[in-house]
C-alpha cells in the first residue's frame, strides 16, 4: 500500500520554495515598511509632543567674539569679549564651557573668574543657562605695535561652546494639549463638515460623471479617439495651470463666467465664487468632480468592453428598454469598478491639498483638515497641532476603510 500524495502547496520542495520566495521579498518588505511605518509613527509621536516650529532644533549656546575698545597704538587698553546666549527662549542648557585660543601679541591683565587661562588657551565654565539668557565673558588685555601690525582678527581662532541639552522631540514629557486644541476649537466642526462635503461630493460626483462619459464613448464612431483624448484633458493638465485657469474664468471683475451670466440677466451682479460661502465650497467641490472624473472613466470603460455583448442582444429580443439594459444588465457588472474606484477616490479626495490651497488657500468656508494641517504646522507654527490633525485624518480613513472592507466589499464580493 502506497503513501498517500501530500496535499498540493506542502510537500518539502513547496516549502522550500516558499522559504526562499520569502527570503527574496524580504528586503523589498522591509524597505516599503520602513517608508510607510517610520512616518507614520513619528507623527503620532509629534502629537503628543507640545512642540512648535521652533523646538524642532535643540537649544544650542551661540557666541559672538569681538575686541572692544578700539585700540590704535602700541598700549591701549582693550576688552574682548565673548557675548554668550542661549538660542531657546524656554529650555535650558546644562554645564555650557567656552574654550579659545588667544592671540599671542597680546598682554592678558585680567580674566573673568569663571575662566582659566594656560598660556594662550582660554577655558570657561559658564554653569547652566536658562532658556533666553545672555552673558558675557570679559577679557582685559592690552595691545602690542606687532599685534595691531597684524591686523588683528580675532576670528583666526573660533571659539568654542559646548553644552547640555535636550530636543523637545526625544524628551519623555507628552501631552493631551495639541487634541484638546483641536476638538475644542469652534471652528473644528466647520472644518470636518467642509471636509465630508468635499469628500462624499466629490467621490461620488467623479463616479457619477465618469460612468455617463464611459457610456457614451462604449460605442464605435467616427471621432471616438479624439473625444477619450478630450475627456483625459482635465487629468493630465497641471493643476496649477488648471487651478489658474478656473480662478480667472471665475474671477468677479474680471472672469468670462461672470460677465456671461449678467448678460443672460441670470445674474444682477458679479458673484465671487471663490471668495464667498457656500459658492467656494461647491466650486472646489465641482474643480475636483471635473478634473478626476476621467480616472473613473477609463476604469468603467474598459470594464464595460469587457461585458459579454450576448445577454444585450438577448435583452433587446425581449424588448427591453436601455435603462432597463443598464439598471439590470450593466450596472450589476460595474458594482465591483465602482465600489473599488469609490475607495480609491474617497482616500485619495480626503487627503487632497493642493487643489483646494491652489483655488482658494483654505478660505471661504473651504478650510478641510489637510489645510489644517498645513495652517497649525506652518501658518502659526504649531508642529504638534498639525501632527494632532494628521493623525485625526489617519483615523477617519482607517475607520473608513474598515467600515467599507467589511460592509460593501463583502457585498460586491470582492
Amino acid at each position: 500500500m502506497t503513501n498517500p500524495m501530500p496535499p498540493k502547496g506542502t510537500g518539502p520542495l513547496a516549502k522550500r520554495e516558499a522559504r526562499l520566495a520569502w527570503g527574496m521579498l524580504l528586503p523589498t518588505i522591509t524597505i516599503v515598511s520602513l517608508v510607510v511605518i517610520l512616518p507614520l509613527l513619528s507623527i503620532f509621536w509629534i502629537s503628543f509632543k507640545p512642540v512648535e516650529l521652533a523646538d524642532l532644533r535643540a537649544p544650542t549656546p551661540v557666541v559672538r567674539e569681538a575686541l572692544r575698545g578700539r585700540p590704535k597704538v602700541d598700549g591701549d587698553a582693550a576688552t574682548i569679549r565673548y557675548r554668550i546666549r542661549n538660542s531657546s527662549q524656554e529650555r535650558p542648557i546644562t554645564g555650557i564651557t567656552l574654550a579659545d585660543t588667544l592671540p599671542p601679541d597680546l598682554t592678558i591683565n585680567t580674566v573673568d573668574e569663571r575662566c582659566t587661562l594656560t598660556r594662550l588657551d582660554l577655558f570657561c565654565d559658564l554653569g547652566d543657562f536658562e532658556g533666553g539668557r545672555r552673558d558675557d565673558v570679559l577679557i582685559d588685555v592690552t595691545v602690542t605695535q606687532a599685534f595691531l601690525d597684524a591686523d588683528p582678527d580675532l576670528g583666526d581662532t573660533e571659539a568654542v561652546l559646548t553644552g547640555r541639552s535636550q530636543s523637545i522631540l526625544t524628551s519623555g514629557t507628552f501631552t493631551l494639549k495639541n487634541f484638546a486644541r483641536i476638538f475644542d476649537s469652534s471652528e473644528f466642526f466647520d472644518v470636518l463638515y467642509a471636509t465630508l462635503f468635499y469628500t462624499v461630493v466629490g467621490t461620488i460626483g467623479a463616479l457619477v460623471v465618469g460612468l455617463f462619459a464611459a457610456m457614451l464613448l462604449n460605442k464605435s464612431f467616427a471621432g471616438q479617439g479624439i473625444l477619450r483624448g478630450l475627456y483625459l484633458f482635465p487629468y493630465v493638465a497641471p493643476v496649477i495651470a488648471v487651478a489658474f485657469t478656473w480662478v480667472t474664468l471665475f474671477d468677479p471683475f474680471s472672469g468670462s463666467a461672470n460677465a456671461l451670466l449678467i448678460q443672460m440677466g441670470v445674474s444682477d451682479g458679479p458673484i465671487n465664487f471663490f471668495g464667498q460661502r457656500p459658492q467656494a465650497l461647491i466650486m472646489v467641490t465641482v474643480f475636483e468632480i471635473w478634473r478626476y472624473f476621467p480616472l473613473s472613466f477609463l476604469f468603467i470603460l474598459a470594464r464595460m468592453q469587457s461585458i459579454d455583448t450576448d445577454m444585450y442582444e438577448a435583452a433587446d429580443m425581449d424588448g427591453a428598454s436601455p435603462f432597463q439594459k443598464f439598471w439590470y444588465l450593466s450596472l450589476p457588472q460595474l458594482l465591483g469598478i465602482l465600489s473599488v474606484l469609490f475607495l480609491l477616490r474617497f482616500i485619495w479626495t480626503f487627503n487632497k491639498f493642493d487643489d483646494i490651497f491652489l483655488l482658494t488657500g483654505g478660505n471661504a468656508g473651504t478650510r478641510v483638515l489637510t489645510v489644517d494641517v498645513y495652517d497649525q504646522a506652518f501658518a502659526i507654527s504649531n508642529i504638534g497641532a498639525g501632527a494632532a490633525v494628521a493623525v485625526v485624518i489617519f483615523c477617519c480613513l482607517l475607520g473608513f476603510s474598515v467600515l467599507f472592507f467589511k460592509y460593501i466589499s463583502r457585498e460586491e464580493g470582492l
